[in-house]
């Protein structure tokens, strides 16, 4: 009996991308930051502006199986620390219903937060004072270049469906894992990490 060949799909535009990754902070040697397993891989919708930009281009033509090393300089990842995305807040702004939660907001702790135009926003607590709370909003990953290496696991084609919840903005399209959010940077890969931009 003949068997069919499988067609090798490549990564492209709106293809379903399941890939293995390990983020280093500036280049091979660099202490490993996050990771995205075979058991815990990174899925998302090629094409779909979830991921950073240059990580998306360097996948491209990628087929099942392949290896990949990216290198992201800063300005290619999340840019430069800015200054201006460390502000002071006045404490009231933490309270609900008329108390301060000084369990999760102390120093050290990321805390989500809404800007006033109602974009999501992850912020680092650096001080806690007696009327104001110390803030640092930029990308955990600002002013660092990255290096990822990893391996395609499985190429295909998107389905209906999954095209029409991440387009319609109803998921950011990282399936179990990963490879970064502008919105949290973590290694759990239930929140997202580091490359993803959802």
């Amino acid at each position: 009996m003949l068997e069919v060949e499988k067609q090798s799909i490549e990564v492209g535009k709106y293809s379903m991308v399941t890939l293995t990754y390990d983020l280093r902070i500036d280049d091979e040697k660099g202490e490993v930051i996050e990771q995205a397993t075979e058991a815990q891989p990174l899925q998302f919708l090629y094409g779909a502006g979830v991921m950073l930009p240059k990580f998306e281009s360097h996948l491209a033509g990628l087929t099942e199986g392949e290896p990949f090393t990216i290198k992201l300089k800063k300005n290619d990842a999340y840019g430069e620390v800015n200054e201006d995305a460390v502000v002071e807040l006045p404490k009231q702004v933490f309270l609900v219903d008329g108390n301060f939660d000084s369990e999760l907001i102390k120093e050290g702790n990321m805390v989500p937060m809404m800007s006033s135009n109602g974009q999501r926003l992850n912020g680092l607590v650096l001080e806690v004072n007696d009327d104001t709370v110390k803030m640092d909003f930029n990308h955990p990953l600002a002013g660092e270049d990255l290096h990822f290496s990893g391996k395609v696991l499985e190429v295909r084609e998107a389905s209906e469906e999954e095209l029409s919840q991440v387009l319609s903005g109803g998921g950011c399209g990282c399936g179990s894992g990963g490879c970064g959010t502008e919105d949290s940077c973590s290694s759990d890969h239930s929140n997202g990490g580091c490359g993803c931009g959802c």
